[in-house]
């Protein structure tokens, strides 16, 4: 028999980028009991907090989930590494640091799509409020909110001759990718704070640890949502091989990402009917949309050899180069290892006609075969490229009842003519900015896809070989009114059909943001807060 524990008045299930926000914000006034679950350790793991530890992270079997995607028939058949955080701040604390909201139209079009509360001049104060800018606070930006963004302080010779070999190719410099404009080239702001990772945990968790009313529980795989009579009652868990079930007077509140809170709720019962049916699951409540409407950003790399020792290979490449980094991090927080590994950005139109940015750029001072590997022997440095709104979508979907077992993950990448042909401009582009006249002194020669790679198909071969995630899975219990037929959640977050139940993460986004997705994650925790304790319905 599980075993029973407490009530308490919240379950937030996930300590990830959104469930560190819950957590301190329900439980800020201490009259909330809040129970937040984690599947993953605590994150004492060292090189969670150190910005260049991304790489250290990237496979570790403890802190991360490890993921593969299905093989995907659009991408010949390759499985798709998938890292996923599991631990405290959950993927805030193994991504790449990068603080971007997207574009003003990603959050018009969600109101547009009968979501109201959305649009960006609702949110803006969202975004202000969580942020603690440190150029201060303006009409764009915060300065007393708990995530920092801060400034890479350092120029490299490599991203300056990027931004200005992209003013060549038409496209400005922008100094403030959120800030009235996102189009152009520059340096992006990083969630650190003084050289070390701000993760949710960090900024949100850290401080609440202490209250009397919040409760954390790690190692705590959830396993079900208790639903009883239409309404989640409580959540089950596995706990260091003891199941047990903990009562939730007001709400449960999933936070555990895009691919496994769709997950939970399809092992409840709540889900597609005929999934459910098929491996035996009692349907709580028919929802056709869990799971469904998955949205990730493919990005490809373009890798080339550098003429100048001035790259991160040629740093870590000697003995004496890793001492000089690690001298300049630890006396100075400065240098390679406070900044992680993509210092510039690019948000540029590289299909004919479009009227907004449709391709993004990370903009690496060091070169390896996928995100987290080795890097190359050789001077080098990468343009990753990737489509910021993709039209390709796919599902996740349980494969069994087993609740430890990860869910199957179909992306289904490439497989819309629009997405194949604004990955080839991207690939085209990167070309186009490296033979600029500010570019050409640092390119030796073009490493990946080589220029043997001149047609569309061949640069779609070199995609479909070689691209991977940039790990932003979405969309998978997306946010729309009860007339739309795949939408999970209401314009509140409240799961459609099911009393006292939410989701807030990534999964909630009806449409992929125009960027990086923590830090809109991140707003969205904050707006769902306010949502949740402003609630008359308990």
């Amino acid at each position: 028999m599980p075993e029973t524990t407490p009530a308490f008045d919240y379950i937030v299930v996930g300590a990830g980028s959104a469930g560190c926000v819950l957590a301190n914000r329900l439980s800020e006034d201490g009259q909330n009991s809040v129970l937040l679950l984690e599947a993953g350790p605590r994150d004492s793991y060292p090189w969670i907090h150190i910005p260049i530890g991304y790489a250290k992270t990237m496979f570790h079997p403890v802190v991360n989930w490890g993921f593969y995607t299905e093989p995907e028939p659009t991408m010949n058949g390759r499985k798709v590494y998938w890292p996923r955080g599991r631990t405290l701040g959950g993927s805030s604390a193994i991504n790449g640091l990068i603080a971007i909201r997207g574009q003003r139209e990603d959050y018009d079009a969600w109101a547009a799509a009968g979501n109201a509360g959305w649009s960006y001049d609702d949110v803006l104060p969202w975004f202000r409020r969580l942020e603690h800018n440190v150029r201060g606070a303006s009409e764009w930006h915060g300065a007393e909110g708990p995530l920092w963004a801060s400034d890479i302080d350092t120029p490299h010779p490599l991203v300056e001759a990027m931004i200005a070999g992209a003013h060549e190719l038409g496209i400005p410099r922008n100094d403030d990718f959120n800030g009235p404009v996102q189009e152009g080239a520059g340096y992006y702001q990083l969630t650190t704070r003084r050289g070390r990772r701000c993760s949710t945990a960090v900024a949100y968790l850290r401080p609440a640890r202490d209250r009397g009313n919040l409760r954390v529980e790690t190692s705590a795989h959830a396993t079900r949502v208790v639903v009883e009579q239409g309404r989640a009652t409580g959540v089950s868990y596995r706990q260091e091989g003891v199941d047990k079930t903990v009562t939730a007077r007001r709400e449960v509140i999933l936070a555990a990402g895009a691919l496994q809170s769709p997950q939970l709720l399809q092992l409840s019962g709540i889900g597609p009917p005929e999934l459910l049916q098929s491996l035996g699951i009692a349907v709580q409540h028919g929802l056709p949309g869990v799971g469904e409407n998955l949205q990730d950003h493919l990005q490809a790399r373009a890798i080339f050899r550098c003429t100048q020792p001035i790259t991160t290979n040629d740093a870590l490449r000697t003995l004496g180069g890793k001492l000089r980094i690690g001298l300049d991090y630890f006396l100075r927080n400065a240098g390679p290892m406070a900044v992680g590994i993509n210092q510039g950005g690019i948000f540029a139109r590289a299909m004919p006609g479009a009227t907004r940015p449709d391709v993004q750029f990370h903009f690496a001072t060091l070169s390896s075969d996928m995100a987290g590997s080795p890097v190359h022997t050789f001077s080098g440095f990468t343009m990753s490229v990737c489509q910021l709104r993709p039209t390709s979508r796919g599902r996740v979907r349980v494969r069994s009842t087993d609740p430890l077992a990860p869910p199957a993950m179909q992306p289904n990448y490439l497989s819309t003519p629009e997405d194949r042909a604004t990955m080839i401009a991207a690939v085209r582009l990167a070309r186009k900015l490296a033979a600029t006249k500010a570019m050409r002194p640092y390119v030796e020669s073009e490493y990946r896809p080589g220029t043997d790679a001149q047609s569309d198909d061949e640069l779609l071969e070199f995609v479909k070989n070689t691209g991977g995630t940039i790990f932003h899975p979405s969309g998978t219990t997306k946010m729309g009114p009860a007339s739309d037929p795949l939408a999970v959640v209401d314009p509140k977050l409240r799961v459609h059909g099911v009393r006292g139940l939410r989701v807030v993460d990534c999964g909630i986004m009806p449409t992929l943001v125009s960027g990086n997705t923590n830090v809109p994650v991140v707003m969205i925790a904050e707006r769902a807060s306010q949502m949740i304790l402003s609630t008359e319905e308990h």
